[in-house]
């Protein structure tokens, strides 16, 4: 319908996609909130056609620009009979250019009376229908410009994330004297954190090359040089789990103060997050998904080990071994063969991690976490009143990470030993996302880097708290997405039953009364997200027919994606004792069949009927 109507206006002479430009000279709220000033004055405006109230001779139509929407009435003899005949087989979505005066209803709203109405762009998609609007959150970030359309308060979200970058820089570059630099994208060795990078080759170089997982060591680079406060505002990829808070590519701001410390950043990063809050709500306090954070400077400080003791009992100033150390660990519930290896300090910072970051209320500050280990800062200086912990902070409010400074290492030969430890581990397989050796980094340190204070600042994630905004997807224009037409990772196919090994069965006998004692349960899977940095873990989180969601975590990622999973019935065994994996307790296990063929191993997640309900038990 929409093509023939095209058709018809091209073999008419009447082409819109001819159209190059428009005179815009006013927009729609500018008109409402100067009317005095603009009644019966001439004003051109553009925009996307939104409501069309047809009355014979005559229209009331809405048009849609930049900052919202305004009525027009168009009339046959403002704009011609022939114009009109053309104007009444326009479209819902169609760009219209619209000259006219500006009046005021008998109703009282503020319109313009056209004198001349000229379509400039032909929509040949319908727009979702107006009552119902763009709710479906995956086509929303699919199709973020119909979103965009559709949904003023995304637009308006969007606007607001502008204005807090643009508020960011003025903070920087106003109040701290900060010069914005650009450093490369593409890299040979993604340093500057700890996270897996995405990889590329350059064929004219044939030269392995990796997206950036930061700046930081760039940026230091230039404070060698004599650039004395430099930052960078810009995307930054990590190949990792994408759930609420991550996304693989990210926007991050990184800044270098020469001849300041940890408290002088800390100070930069109150002042980022408070000034934005400011310019954006008027307010100092947050208020994010029903609670509210009050992030008016200064903001408590907040010790790791303290942290751990108040937590978990465990009091790491009494320990001074790393024996001791696992010893003590393990007596709380930590793994013992996971760590077998870990030191003093890279206990601290999991038994943080895994104890004391999902207590519910726990880090909903603003708070800084402060006494890192030195095992887990690679780049930052070592305290001189304890040297086995670091000058380093981490920013939290609602228990996410928004900001990670350091009072900087600038000790050449520190720096690189802690660089070759970490290297060791890669080239062990210990740890895939230790920091690899940079010798030109460690060289410029050799130069000459004085004291410096750094620091990170997740922007997507202070713009989500500012705008209370659930997802990160959110606030990023166009998130990363899974294709709708990407195949599976393992498609269905015939096998050669030959070809297949299985496990022998176990000659063991389990007598009726143990085998019941497992309780397996029909489940419903309401989510499905990859839990960040791992490669194999999902985590689940489901309907087993209590009333409560349960989660378990499963280590089929290989296998299978989210999305492919969510909503499907599976099958579980539910009174297993709880175990913590990367950070998250999962209560159960998930079941699937595995077995090899063609010597590698395969693997099928049980999937039940629907109809199976939630709860059902096997019997």
């Amino acid at each position: 319908m929409r093509r023939d109507k095209l058709k018809k206006l091209q073999e008419a002479g009447r082409n819109p996609f001819l159209h190059e430009k428009w005179n815009v000279t006013a927009h729609s709220m500018d008109i409402k909130d100067n009317f005095d000033a603009m009644e019966d004055e001439e004003v051109s405006i553009a925009g996307r056609l939104m409501a069309f109230r047809h009355m014979g001779k005559a229209s009331f139509i809405d048009i849609q620009d930049k900052q919202g929407r305004i009525q027009c009435y168009v009339r046959q003899d403002g704009i011609s009979p022939e114009e009109y005949s053309w104007f009444k087989t326009y479209d819902i979505g169609d760009i219209l250019g619209v000259v006219g005066t500006v009046f005021k209803t008998k109703h009282g709203e503020i319109s313009i009376r056209a004198s001349k109405a000229v379509l400039l762009s032909k929509s040949i998609q319908v727009l979702p229908n107006k009552f119902h609007g763009l709710k479906d959150q995956d086509l929303r970030y699919r199709q973020r410009y119909v979103d965009l359309i559709m949904n003023p308060e995304v637009r308006d979200n969007f606007n607001k994330r502008a204005t807090i970058i643009k508020e960011f820089r003025r903070v920087l570059e106003d109040d701290y004297g900060y010069l914005e630099v650009d450093t490369p994208i593409l890299t040979t060795i993604a340093g500057g954190a700890n996270a897996r990078p995405f990889e590329t080759h350059h064929n004219t170089l044939d030269l392995n090359m990796k997206l950036r997982i930061s700046n930081e060591l760039y940026l230091k680079r230039l404070i060698v040089g004599g650039l004395d406060r430099v930052y960078e505002m810009g995307k930054m990829f990590r190949n990792e789990g994408m759930d609420r808070n991550h996304n693989p590519e990210f926007t991050s701001m990184e800044c270098y103060m020469a001849y300041g410390d940890m408290d002088s950043v800390m100070e930069v990063t109150e002042q980022l997050v408070y000034q934005s809050a400011m310019k954006v709500n008027g307010t100092p306090i947050i208020a994010y998904q029903g609670k509210e954070f009050d992030v008016t400077p200064p903001w408590r400080r907040l010790n790791m080990a303290d942290a751990v003791k108040e937590i978990t009992g465990v009091d790491f100033s009494k320990i001074d071994n790393d024996d001791e150390a696992r010893e003590a660990c393990i007596k709380y519930g930590m793994d013992e063969h996971e760590i077998k290896d870990y030191t003093r300090g890279k206990l601290i910072a999991e038994m943080f991690e895994e104890y004391c970051e999902d207590v519910p209320g726990y880090l909903d500050g603003p708070v800084f976490v402060v006494g890192h280990p030195v095992e887990i800062s690679p780049l930052a200086k070592r305290d001189p009143e304890d040297p086995r912990i670091t000058r380093r902070f981490e920013a939290y409010i609602n228990g996410w990470e928004i900001a990670n400074a350091f009072s900087e290492l600038n000790d050449p030969i520190d720096q690189f030993e802690r660089f070759s430890e970490q290297q060791a581990q890669l080239d062990a397989g210990s740890d895939d996302e230790a920091h690899p050796m940079d010798m030109d980094f460690v060289n410029a340190l050799e130069v000459g880097l004085p004291p410096t204070g750094g620091l990170g600042v997740g922007v997507d994630r202070v713009i989500m708290l500012i705008t209370d905004s659930p997802s990160i997807r959110d606030v990023i224009l166009f998130p990363t997405m899974k294709p709708i037409d990407m195949p599976k990772k393992r498609e269905r196919k015939e096998i050669n039953l030959a070809k297949v090994k299985v496990e022998p069965l176990f000659e063991d006998m389990v007598d009726f009364d143990k085998f019941s004692e497992c309780d397996f349960r029909a489940v419903k899977i309401k989510s499905c997200t990859a839990v960040p940095k791992s490669k194999k873990l999902l985590k689940f989180v489901l309907n087993d027919g209590s009333g409560e969601d349960r989660i378990i975590l499963s280590g089929i990622h290989s296998y299978y994606e989210p999305e492919e999973l969510v909503g499907k019935t599976a099958f579980a065994i539910t009174n297993l004792p709880p175990r913590k994996m990367m950070g998250e307790e999962s209560n159960g296990m998930l079941c699937s069949m595995i077995y090899e063929y063609e010597g590698e191993e395969m693997l099928d997640f049980i999937i039940l009927e629907d109809q199976i309900p939630a709860g059902a038990k096997l019997y």
